[in-house]
């Protein structure tokens, strides 16, 4: 299942995120994964939750990111949600894009909850974007 969690820069998105994280580390039996631009919140995430920072694996484009989530996915079945902070600083903000990639990942990720930040306003997205905002 693909989330979202849209609004301008200050809105309170990546605060959201981490109190999300924080309560599905607490109740997990599987894996948690935080992937991000720049491991800012390091500090901020339980250290059971796998942070990844996307500029050590060349993530630029969500083409690569949907490889990386798909690899990941591939290689631990015990992963049960992957939360993303600031796709767009990840892969652009080409929402075209986005939107293919988000379609492509749902299909991916049937049995495990995905969420991303989106730094855009709701009324900029696509429709196919705007499917998956909760």
């Amino acid at each position: 299942m693909i989330n979202l969690i849209p609004g301008k820069k200050g809105t309170g998105k990546t605060k959201i995120l981490v109190d999300s994280i924080v309560k599905a580390s607490e109740k997990a039996t599987g894996n948690v994964v935080c992937i991000e631009r720049g491991m800012k919140l390091t500090f901020d995430l339980p250290h059971s939750v796998r942070l990844v920072d996307a500029e050590d694996y060349g993530i630029t484009s969500f083409e690569t990111f949907y490889g990386f989530v798909a690899g990941l996915l591939a290689g631990n079945h015990d992963i049960q949600e992957v939360f993303v902070d600031g796709i767009l600083k990840i892969g652009g903000r080409n929402y075209a894009e986005f939107g293919d990639m988000i379609e492509k990942l749902a299909v991916l990720a049937k049995d495990i909850n995905i969420v991303f930040t989106v730094s855009a306003d709701v009324e900029e997205l696509p429709a196919n974007v705007k499917a998956f905002i909760k």
